[in-house]
């Protein structure tokens, strides 16, 4: 019998001392790097310092939850052999993948850029996926723009 082994890391994970949310202390252990959890976490509440300047009307935590939330995607597509070939089957995406598919993708956005310090991009690339724009949306939308493609061979997928 096959099973998953599961990390008891999302047990573990205790809430950030600023926001006292798990969904921020995940984000930071993702921005973190080489163990460097003070930065990744100065890194972070310099973006949300930004982010609560640039936006008047709505709390930073609010605002970072949003565009989490815009950035989770529905549907995506996975390559599946039938018959001596392979298909792209647009199939949904469980509730774990689609969190971490959106903070790779918003991190993968920052990272790309240059020039400006990480915290003004995460707060600029935050206010982007809260107003449903930016590269990390970008990336959604091409997502779900495939598994549209290929919606044809839904009927592969289990």
């Amino acid at each position: 019998m096959a099973y998953k082994k599961w990390t008891a890391s999302a047990k573990q994970l205790a809430p950030d001392p600023r926001y006292k949310s798990k969904l921020v202390s995940k984000f930071v252990n993702c921005l973190m790097w080489d163990g460097k959890k003070s930065t990744a976490r100065r890194i972070f509440y310099d973006a949300m310092d930004v982010v609560a300047e640039k936006i008047k009307d709505a709390q930073p935590l609010e605002v970072f939850e949003q565009a989490i939330d815009n950035l989770k995607p529905m549907v995506e597509v996975r390559s599946k052999r039938v018959g001596g070939a392979n298909y792209q089957v647009p199939m949904q995406v469980n509730q774990k993948r689609r969190l971490s598919l959106a903070i790779r993708w918003l991190l993968q956005a920052v990272r790309a850029g240059s020039g400006s310090p990480t915290s003004q991009r995460l707060a600029s690339e935050l206010m982007n996926a809260y107003r449903k724009e930016g590269a990390a949306m970008t990336t959604r939308e091409n997502i779900h723009r495939m598994a549209d493609a290929n919606k044809a061979f839904a009927h592969f997928a289990r």
